[in-house]
């Protein structure tokens, strides 16, 4: 079973952070507020898809898709 990324969400979708699959872009996500146990929902998306628009520990948080595939969530 693979697992889901954030980048999976729908709009509105909300999960819990798991772990992150790039250890690079991971410190770059935890300085951000990404912190595994941390609930994120997904609340906009761009015309295109990319980049996309998160709630995170009460703040919004612009990423591209492609970082937020890194960011490995529970269901």
């Amino acid at each position: 079973m693979s697992k889901r990324s954030v980048a999976d969400l729908k709009i509105g979708e909300q999960a819990t952070i798991q772990s992150f699959s790039d250890q690079l872009m991971s410190l770059k996500l935890l300085e951000m507020g990404c912190l595994p146990g941390a609930l994120v929902r997904l609340t906009a998306k761009a015309p295109l898809g990319d980049p996309i628009c998160l709630n995170v520990a009460g703040y919004c948080l612009a990423m591209r898709r492609s970082e937020a595939a890194t960011i490995l969530i529970d269901n």
